[in-house]
């Protein structure tokens, strides 16, 4: 499955979120990610984000795509996030 995951996150986690993100997808822009994952990867990465936000205070938005070729994406300006990126 591909995964787009865009996050408001409060200042005092947005840094764990982001930096743990990093090591799952790739980042695209500031508070958004994607990647192709499997579904026990999108379990563990879904796990994770819950054991580090505030359900009451943050908001995380997981967008499901079948595969990357569902997805048509188009950059205007500078674009930013390459799959080589990832921090492991």
């Amino acid at each position: 499955m591909h995964v787009i995951i865009a996050y408001d996150i409060s200042v005092e986690r947005v840094n764990k979120v982001k930096a743990y993100l990093r090591t799952q997808l790739t980042w695209i822009q500031n508070s958004l990610f994607e990647g192709e994952i499997s579904d026990s990867m999108y379990l563990r990465i879904k796990n994770s984000l819950l054991d580090i936000i505030e359900p009451e205070k943050d908001s995380i938005t997981i967008y499901i795509l079948p595969n990357k070729h569902a997805l048509t994406r188009e950059d205007l300006g500078v674009k930013k996030g390459h799959a080589d990126d990832r921090v492991l």
